[in-house]
């Protein structure tokens, strides 16, 4: 199993490149290896038709022959995910999902290539596409940076997803009620941290794994604290979900999916901190431009240990933008640090990517509070793991499992 660890893997330097490779694993019925292809052959080239995708490749194991690979290249996170989540993306993979017993899709930010790619014109790298088209090229679908999944061996994730209105209370104390799972999940795979917030009647909750990430997720849907929860959060749900469903169960967490697109700061946080979460009102196709400059202003206020703001964590899904920060002092002390605002032309910048109120004025600290107590989220609850002892080793290790 590949993980991540600062031992092995050298600090990650952001590509110009936003290229998505996604793999998908896969365990096929005995007997229905026909069927399977069948309907590979049938989805492959609906998928081909679909805005930002460039080729996909079905591989079939040397060594066990029910063990297949697909592989998928995509123009960027953007597309891609679009496309996952559509009703369309459902229905046509039905049929692939009944020839088998196992799946697992893991999704990959292009770093390095080789042979590297030929700049453009702009110096931009040309990109490789599925066909030849006499049309202008395919402008870029996925304007967002390279977006650091994992930094210093921690890889962060988040959920979102609405409950009825007038069930917040409700919702608030299963949510805040239950025992906090195993941590460590196997050797290498540890969880670090879970907090979760809510605003209106939307739920967030970011996660910080060591390790791999999908093996996490998996650990913690099966423990009984973590089932019951979910369970007990199911009839609040505004978008229904069938636990006995398999089907049901993928397409609500890939809707519910909200990918980290930046991070910065930390690692060599000390002292008392306070974890805030603030909802941006992003403007339709706005948020990566909002994303890009938050994160330079982030970048330079984390790398001064005296700086109000210790880390800050963005997650971006179509509109929806979420800013985790870890501050030094209460937001209100430091409203523009906290916002990740900077004198100059920043606020303005920013203010033409957000649906904001005519009266907004992200020049004053007075205004930039107002602001932040708009979009401020509500803690539910934020649990950390506490350091893992070197000497123990996990039950899943000492069974051999």
């Amino acid at each position: 199993m590949t993980t991540l660890s600062d031992r092995h893997i050298p600090p990650f330097t952001p590509a110009t490149d936003s290229r998505l490779r996604v793999v998908l694993l896969l365990d096929v019925h005995d007997g229905q290896e026909q069927r399977f292809l069948a309907a590979y052959e049938q989805i492959r080239h609906q998928v081909a038709k679909v805005p930002g995708h460039i080729s996909d490749q079905l591989c079939q194991s040397l060594g066990n022959a029910s063990q297949w690979l697909i592989t998928s290249e995509w123009e960027g996170a953007e597309p891609f995910l679009s496309w996952v989540d559509s009703a369309a993306h459902r229905k046509v993979v039905e049929p692939l999902h009944q020839c088998v017993s196992d799946t697992r899709s893991l999704r990959f930010v292009i770093a390095r290539e080789t042979p590297e790619p030929t700049p453009g014109p702009t110096g931009a790298p040309l990109r490789r596409t599925a066909a030849v088209s006499a049309g202008p090229p395919t402008r870029r679908t996925d304007p967002l940076p390279t977006p650091p999944l994992a930094n210093g061996g921690v890889v962060r994730h988040a959920l979102t997803f609405t409950v009825k209105p007038g069930s917040e209370a409700a919702v608030v104390d299963i949510l805040s009620g239950y025992r906090s799972p195993q941590a460590q999940v196997d050797r290498t795979t540890r969880l670090c941290r879970t907090s979760l917030f809510m605003r209106g009647n939307r739920v967030v909750r970011a996660v910080e794994v060591e390790g791999d990430l999908g093996n996490a997720l998996r650990h913690v849907a099966v423990q009984p604290e973590v089932r019951a929860v979910e369970e007990a959060v199911n009839p609040y749900l505004e978008e229904a979900r069938d636990f006995a469903d398999p089907a049901s169960t993928r397409a609500f967490f890939a809707r519910a999916a909200l990918p980290a697109v930046h991070h910065t700061g930390g690692e060599s946080a000390t002292g008392e901190l306070t974890r805030l979460a603030f909802l941006y009102p992003v403007r339709p196709g706005h948020g990566a431009a909002a994303v890009e400059l938050l994160a330079e202003q982030d970048k330079s206020a984390t790398g001064d240990a005296t700086h109000p703001l210790a880390a800050a964590t963005m997650f971006l899904r179509d509109g929806l933008l979420v800013r985790l920060v870890d501050l030094r002092v209460p937001y209100r002390q430091a409203p523009a640090q906290a916002a990740g605002l900077a004198p100059g032309s920043t606020p303005t910048a920013l203010s033409r990517h957000l649906d904001l109120p005519a009266d907004t004025d992200l020049t004053t600290a007075a205004g930039i509070t107002r602001f932040l107590d708009g979009c401020a989220m509500d803690l539910v609850t934020d649990r950390k793991s506490p350091s893992p002892d070197p000497h123990a080793v996990p039950a899943s290790a000492a069974t051999g499992e």
